[in-house]
């Protein structure tokens, strides 16, 4: 049997920032706990241009990026400087099939506003911000009211600034110690996609687990 997806892969798209790529996985890492490596998925993303717009639809890039996706990749973030959009909307920071594989982020358009620390800084620091946000979609979270939450919805690069990194990262870090101390709350394991349940220290030979709805599977370990 094959080992369970472990790894979050950043793919680079095109030619990409060298620093600015390190930056991303450095706070994905920190944020997710999880390892991440970084493959070249995709050369470029010519086949998502709409001439029309001269922009890049970022759901066919998407597609293509879960696609190609190795089997050792849990989720998959794209990372381009080219402008993405979706036809409902002008443009997009980024997109992320919500509980899928794939994420992206483009660059494009980080640069934008007041940049009082450097460019290639802010640039940086926004680009990591954006990728948590999309990964966070592929994890079930979904928009989050709070303009400071790093999954708040972003209509301009202000929305980007005040986001906060570290406090997601706070509190992932503190429910996964819960988790491990059995501490957490029924309401705080509520809205996963996934449960694990165990009856292997009551004995018994065999068990049927009972899907918790909405959730979309649960795995029973004897």
């Amino acid at each position: 049997m094959a080992p369970p997806a472990s790894t979050l892969v950043i793919s680079p798209i095109g030619d990409p920032d060298t620093e600015l790529i390190q930056a991303v996985t450095e706070n994905v890492h920190r944020v997710f706990d999880l390892a991440v490596e970084t493959i070249h998925l995709l050369p470029d993303v010519d086949f998502a241009l709409d001439p029309a717009r001269n922009q890049y639809h970022s759901t066919i890039i998407l597609e293509k990026l879960a696609a190609g996706a190795p089997s050792h990749a849990l989720k998959v973030l794209g990372i381009t400087r080219v402008d993405l959009f979706i036809p409902i909307l002008t443009y997009v920071y980024g997109e992320a099939q919500l509980g899928g594989k794939a994420a992206i982020i483009s660059t494009h358009r980080l640069g934008e506003g007041r940049l009082s620390l450097g460019t290639d800084k802010i640039v940086r620091f926004r680009a990591a911000k954006e990728a948590v946000h999309e990964l966070g979609h592929t994890f079930k979270l979904r928009h989050c009211r709070d303009k400071t939450c790093i999954m708040h919805y972003c209509r301009s690069i202000r929305d980007v600034d005040r986001k906060n990194i570290i406090r997601l990262s706070v509190e992932l870090s503190e429910a996964a110690g819960k988790a491990r101390e059995g501490k957490l709350s029924i309401d705080e394991m509520r809205g996963g996609s996934m449960t694990i349940t165990n009856l292997g220290g009551i004995g018994g030979t065999h068990f049927t687990p009972i899907i918790n709805a909405p959730e979309v599977a649960i795995l029973g370990v004897s």
